[in-house]
């Protein structure tokens, strides 16, 4: 995404037990381990009575809460039904992970700090408040969720909902207390530069040419609004469905500046569609070029290589043991 605008998680099914007896038993060997597991790390009353905030059957929710991610996916995918969300959520998540720097380590996904200012007010991130208020309802209903997880499981659950295959995501991120640790503002793709800053922009990120591709392939979905970027219009006839025809559409239409217009943008023959100065790149720089024409001819491709890029750009800045 630019300025403008897991494997999935499915929980363990519980197992069935054939008796009262089994169940119990179960229950117990349970503890037993989960005993063992908190002496190792030196967690203290772990193992309790009272299991209302801990399933023990369901040993992934030991350290990390109780957040049922079934449920949660399913109400994601309420809000992307009831609001049209689903290319917001997409964006969302990847603005709050593409600012990191790998030389210095800062930005990313971890923090969830694009509730705090200086991020929230970047003009790249115009618009991403409707985005953070529609989930904002379920940060209180699943309170052991971080800002984080959820802005990224967001647009994992958005992506796969609209078509893209699955994504490899897992929770884990932390929430930043205040803005002190927001990285600098400008770090996010600018849409009306070229290939040579797409290129500084990616890499600082850890990104090579066709990862740079598949990800800006994310233009499959949504559009521009006039209102928060400047930029307006859609990148393709269907933009609530993750398919390559961005990249079939720069090779196949006619563009040309679109004229008494800024910024620069460029417009299809009908003048229905929409690219931006830095979409164009792909097709003027040769090495760009050659990974636009093999997603244009092969979709599974392209999904294969973007689910892979954007579970990798997620992953971006967490801090993991």
């Amino acid at each position: 995404m630019f300025r403008l605008v897991a494997s999935r998680v499915v929980p363990i099914a519980g197992r069935r037990f054939a008796s009262t007896a089994s169940f119990e038993t179960a229950n117990s060997t349970t503890k037993a381990v989960a005993t063992v597991v908190a002496a190792a790390v030196g967690v203290t009353g772990l193992v309790a009575a009272n299991t209302s905030s801990c399933d023990w059957l369901k040993p992934w929710t030991w350290f990390g809460g109780s957040t049922n991610y079934k449920q949660l996916r399913a109400d994601i995918e309420d809000i992307i039904d009831e609001e049209a969300a689903g290319p917001l959520f997409v964006r969302l998540a990847w603005h709050s992970s593409g600012t990191f720097d790998k030389s210095s380590g800062t930005g990313g996904s971890d923090g969830g700090t694009m509730r705090f200012a200086p991020e929230s007010s970047d003009g790249a991130n115009a618009g991403l408040g409707k985005g953070r208020d529609l989930l904002e309802p379920l940060k209180a209903k699943y309170p052991s969720i971080s800002y984080a997880d959820l802005y990224t499981f967001s647009g994992v659950v958005a992506a796969e909902y609209m078509g893209c295959p699955t994504i490899s995501w897992k929770a884990g991120r932390t929430d930043a207390n205040d803005g002190s640790s927001c990285p600098p503002n400008g770090r996010l793709p600018d849409a009306a530069q070229g290939a040579a800053h797409v290129r500084d922009v990616f890499y600082r990120m850890g990104f090579n040419d066709r990862e740079i591709v598949a990800l800006i392939g994310a233009h499959s979905l949504g559009r521009c609004h006039i209102e928060n970027s400047g930029f307006d219009g859609p990148w393709t006839r269907d933009p609530y469905g993750f398919d390559n025809d961005f990249f079939r559409l720069l090779l196949e239409e006619t563009w040309s500046i679109r004229p008494n217009f800024t910024p620069m943008q460029y417009e299809n023959k009908d003048k229905d569609l929409m690219m931006l100065p830095a979409d164009m790149s792909l097709v003027f720089d040769p090495i760009f070029k050659q990974y636009v024409e093999l997603y244009a001819k092969d979709g599974d491709l392209f999904g294969k290589d973007f689910a892979a890029a954007f579970g990798k750009l997620l992953e971006l800045g967490v801090k993991r043991n």
